[in-house]
């Protein structure tokens, strides 16, 4: 399956909202998401893929780049929402969209790419490792402001 990338447009925001919320089990409302669309859509260090088939919005991830003052830690980027249309899926689109985002960070000059995944997407943590990304040492903490 031939897969085009490319960064997303304001235009995307239904697809996008649509494939992430079946994805990911979510409810965002498309009104939340134009509206934080529209405070960071001049950041250039948040960056959404799309990858498209046949017009088709049928993978998305979110990059945030992460520029710090600390030498070892350098720039490192984020992943959110790493994602692939159920319907498609096992046609290694998922690989395809690691290799995108890999693309955009060296261009960056990003040293390291993170992400955390939720518990249930065991397919997801499979093809993360198989990409060679490894299990930290490392507990996600989380508290609500």
């Amino acid at each position: 399956m031939e897969v085009s990338f490319r960064t997303a447009k304001a235009e995307d925001l239904l697809d996008i909202i649509t494939l992430t919320n079946t994805c990911f089990n979510e409810e965002t409302p498309l009104a939340y998401a134009q509206k934080v669309w529209r405070e960071t859509e001049t950041d250039p260090n948040q960056i959404y893929v799309n990858g498209y088939f046949d017009g088709k919005l049928v993978a998305h991830t979110k990059i945030t780049i992460i520029p710090t003052i600390y030498e070892d830690m350098n720039t490192f980027a984020i992943l959110n929402h790493v994602c692939v249309d159920p319907e498609v899926r096992r046609q290694h689109l998922g690989t395809k969209l690691l290799d995108e985002v890999f693309r955009i960070c060296k261009e960056r000059n990003v040293k390291v790419v993170e992400l955390w995944s939720k518990n249930f997407r065991e397919a997801a943590h499979a093809l993360y490792k198989k990409y060679g990304f490894e299990v930290v040492d490392a507990k996600f903490f989380s508290k609500d402001v």
